[in-house]
């Protein structure tokens, strides 16, 4: 009878948890817990292998401005030393089975997508709680290193976004999760 009951309890915990817990949905919900917020961030580690979207003087904002079941959807504003924004980017996550997949969608200043620029990614190939790499399938480096996307999450302190070659950093911009904006950036271009 002990027993009975020690199950129904465990069994009613996992009810009211939802699915089993992955690393893949621990990092998920650290994401989403963001929802409604944006971030400043900085330039962490700047290109050397080609040149860099970015100088270094950049004002850097994702906004967690889309949370569903299935889809958060992460606009990086990039705010340039003449005033101007550039709301082109948006980073998507989704579910493709138990994987993670990261998707970068691009759009002109018009609101079109940029058809030669957009909804490429990968899905996760590893990673823990707090990282997640996203292979890019298409390309190797040189020395035949795997090529993606990695993010971490540090719940309370950083959110970094980046790209990889192997088992390094090739660049990556870490936003700060201890405080967020008091102004929310407009919706990126074509939302």
């Amino acid at each position: 009878m002990i027993r009975l009951l020690g199950c129904l309890v465990c069994f009613s915990a996992m009810v009211q948890a939802g699915s089993p817990s992955t690393p893949e949905r621990t990092f998920w919900q650290a994401l989403a817990q963001h929802c409604g917020n944006a971030y400043a961030g900085v330039l962490a580690v700047k290109r050397t292998d080609r040149p860099d979207i970015l100088a270094g003087d950049e004002q850097l904002v994702v906004h967690f401005r889309e949370c569903e079941d299935n889809l958060l959807a992460l606009p990086f504003h990039i705010g340039k030393a003449d005033g101007s924004w550039d709301r082109s980017r948006t980073w998507r996550y989704t579910w493709q089975g138990s994987q993670l997949e990261l998707r970068h969608d691009h759009r002109l200043a018009n609101g079109e997508p940029d058809l030669e620029n957009t909804l490429y990614g990968g899905v996760s190939i590893e990673g823990n709680a707090e990282v997640q790499r996203f292979l890019f399938a298409e390309r190797t480096a040189e020395n035949g290193d795997a090529l993606g996307w990695q993010i971490e999450i540090v719940p309370g302190e950083r959110y970094s976004y980046g790209t990889f070659s192997g088992a390094n950093w090739t660049w990556r911009l870490d936003f700060d999760l201890r405080k967020s904006l008091s102004e929310l950036p407009p919706a990126p271009w074509g939302f």
